[in-house]
C-alpha cells in the first residue's frame, strides 16, 4: 500500500516512542489534518504539542508538504498524496 511520510524533527522523536520517521497508509491524497489525526491515534502527546485544544496548528510549529509551508496553501486542508513527505519543524526556544 502506498503511504506518506512524516518526517519529525529530534525534539519531538521523543514523543514518538524514538521514531523520526512515521508513515500513513493512502490509497489517494488525504488532508494534513486527516494525517495529524492518524499520527495522534498512536502518538496523543505528539499531538498536543503540534495542535491546540481547538484542532489549529500551534503558532510555534511549521508543517511543510514537499518543502511548501501549509499556512501559505490551505492550512490543514492542504492535500498530501501518497509518496510525499510532510516535514514538520518546531521552534525551540532558549535562554
Amino acid at each position: 500500500m502506498p503511504e506518506i511520510s512524516v518526517v519529525l524533527p529530534s525534539v519531538l522523536v521523543p514523543l514518538a516512542d524514538g521514531k523520526s520517521l512515521l508513515t500513513a497508509p493512502a490509497d489517494a491524497a488525504v488532508t494534513v489534518q486527516w494525517l495529524l489525526d492518524f499520527v495522534a491515534g498512536d502518538y496523543p502527546a505528539l499531538s498536543r504539542r503540534l495542535r491546540d485544544e481547538t484542532g489549529t496548528v500551534r503558532r510555534f510549529v511549521n508543517i511543510y508538504v514537499d518543502g511548501q509551508e501549509i499556512r501559505r496553501l490551505h492550512g490543514l486542508a492542504t492535500e498530501v498524496a501518497p509518496g510525499q513527505e510532510i516535514l514538520i519543524i518546531q521552534s525551540v526556544a532558549g535562554g
